[in-house]
């Protein structure tokens, strides 16, 4: 905790994580009265946690550009606004002009969900996404990652320890899609699987992400590996909804989550999973649409959609 906590100066930390470690090794080993010094490594311990978890997360860094701007939405009736939706004209993952826009969207023509899986290795880790149809000609996809500062990269240690905040990233297809379908080298492997839900939970769903986008203006959040990451986050917005998936491995384990809806029945079940997973991919439809406005249209195209339910 010590090596990664700000209460110590970066270039002191691994110093004073080791010295804790020997101190208190040495201390169990050669002072007598071991259970006196039980009770003060536990009371120093403690101390520790608490004053770690003193640490307030922030939104005023220097962070990376295409986290640099935060989401937020205003509501009027049916109407929604969504400021800084991002949608960047990529030539590289790196090399990229900036674009920050403002979109409307009718809650009246909200009338589909998509679940969008990442992979970039084993099978067994992926990054998810959810993207919110209207109509069938305008989406929008809300992305649960963590918010770097310049020069920083992921550490899935350091995200158990407050290291990084959570971002939502609110974006066009073309930007979320194609920046892992296209730009990233090596590639990425993208599927989209449209879900089976209810009118009324998609539209709470999508409710409760501008809600929490809006609360996290004033009141930013750690991002934290196991708790509060892309895919447990997902889980706690369907909260929500009397019907929301059960707690499972396989959410913890994000590749899973695909399958794990599949067994739910809330994706196509009229073929087998393996059929599915490979009809979903939609890396080959990414590339041929390029920077096409129908993009989104485009990369649906012959994915099987088992509908809304009533």
């Amino acid at each position: 905790m010590l090596y990664f906590s700000p209460l110590v100066a970066e270039s002191w930390r691994p110093l004073a994580a080791g010295a804790y470690a020997v101190i208190t090794l040495l201390a169990f080993l050669f002072l007598p009265r071991r259970r006196r010094m039980l009770l003060i490594s536990v009371c120093a311990f403690t101390l520790l946690v608490f004053l770690f978890f003193q640490i307030p997360a922030s939104n005023e860094r220097d962070w990376q550009p295409e986290v640099a701007v935060t989401p937020y939405a205003t509501i009027n009736r049916d109407l929604v606004t969504i400021h800084n939706v991002r949608n960047f004209d990529y030539r590289t993952e790196t090399d990229f002009t900036p674009r920050w826009e403002t979109r409307q969207y009718d809650l009246r023509k909200l009338d589909s969900v998509d679940v969008i899986a990442v992979y970039w290795g084993s099978k067994a880790i992926a990054h998810i996404m959810m993207s919110f149809g209207f109509a069938g000609k305008d989406y929008v996809t809300i992305s649960i990652e963590t918010r770097k500062e310049k020069g920083e990269s992921y550490s899935t240690l350091a995200g158990f320890f407050r290291q990084y905040e959570v971002v939502y990233v609110v974006a066009d297809d073309r930007d979320v899609i194609r920046l892992r379908t296209t730009y990233r080298q090596p590639q990425e492997d993208v599927y989209v699987y449209r879900v089976k839900a209810p009118l009324v939970n998609i539209r709470r769903g999508f409710l409760d992400y501008l809600k929490t986008m809006n609360e996290m203006r004033e009141r930013p959040q750690f991002y934290n590996t196991l708790t509060t990451n892309c895919t447990t986050s997902v889980l706690f917005h369907t909260r929500v909804n009397p019907e929301s998936p059960p707690m499972s491995w396989k959410v913890l384990v994000s590749g899973y989550v695909p399958e794990y809806l599949y067994e739910l029945g809330r994706l196509d079940k009229t073929r087998s999973f393996v059929e599915l997973e490979r009809v979903s991919r939609v890396n080959e439809r990414a590339h041929a649409a390029g920077g096409d406005a129908a993009f989104s249209q485009r990369i649906r195209a012959g994915l099987p959609n088992p509908g809304v339910m009533p």
